[in-house]
């Protein structure tokens, strides 16, 4: 136990934070590691690609390389930096070789469908992409970086542009999550998905008939249908540029520019 009473996961932590990204892979001195940074985040990896974030821990990560729990603590100190080197695996998987077309919409479109496409592949990166404390390894500085030259062309503030990056992110870790989140459900359904949708459908068109939700029920008589979600991913990222584009458009807050409503024109 820990003198607060609350028991530690593994060695002690230092007396001062650490950024593992500036603790050295292998001192100067004395033997070669017997593993790389590289390995064992490609480890970490695989676990929870194949069950999940909760299923990695030191021990697991440690057999899967084959060293020793308490050696694995010599490369990486916490488990905060094993989801660390995670993060920044998953993230050297963006292709920032093509150049920019200068169409700062389109190349930003671009790189959040990558973002969606590479959160799809590893389910478990939205979690961690919710904390701020993952957001400046090598790979994802090299993202940050590509996402704001593809901005270069918006006549908007630094601040805002990374305001920008922000909502962006937000909205594909939110939206992939509940892609995800549908998947998962549909897997577990003891009858199929089409099943599920016809009973719950029955019910909800029940509901809206007793005429207690008007506003609801004119709003879904006039929805379109659902089924296409790449459609429907590429508008909610429009809409969230239209906001950034009337943004540099020389208006002031909350005016709208002259000819156009709000939100501006693709």
């Amino acid at each position: 136990m820990a003198a607060s009473g609350r028991a530690t996961d593994g060695p002690a932590r230092g007396a001062t934070p650490e950024v593992i990204w500036t603790r050295p892979e292998r001192a100067g001195r004395g033997p070669r590691p017997a593993h790389s940074r590289a390995a064992i985040a490609a480890a970490a990896v695989r676990i929870a690609d194949a069950d999940g974030l909760d299923a990695v821990s030191m021990r697991r990560v440690a057999a899967e390389i084959g060293s020793g729990t308490m050696s694995l603590y010599n490369y990486v100190p916490r488990k905060e930096d094993l989801h660390e080197l995670m993060v920044d695996a998953a993230s050297a998987e963006y292709d920032l070789s093509a150049p920019l077309t200068g169409d700062w919409r389109a190349d930003v479109l671009a790189l959040a469908e990558q973002s969606r496409e590479l959160m799809r592949r590893h389910p478990w990166l939205p979690r961690l992409t919710a904390s701020a404390a993952y957001g400046f390894t090598p790979h994802t500085l090299r993202y940050l970086d590509r996402f704001l030259a593809a901005l270069a062309g918006l006549d908007v503030p630094p601040g805002t542009k990374m305001e920008l990056v922000a909502m962006v992110t937000a909205s594909v870790t939110s939206y992939v999550t509940f892609e995800i989140a549908l998947a998962e459900r549909a897997r577990a359904l003891p009858w199929s998905e089409a099943e599920e949708q016809a009973v719950r459908g029955a019910y909800l068109a029940g509901e809206l008939g007793t005429g207690e939700y008007p506003h609801l029920a004119a709003a879904l008589a006039s929805a379109a249908e659902p089924g296409d979600y790449e459609e429907a991913f590429r508008r909610m990222l429009g809409r969230v540029l239209d906001g950034f584009a009337a943004s540099g458009s020389g208006a002031a807050d909350g005016e709208v520019p002259d000819g156009g409503a709000p939100g501006g024109s693709d």
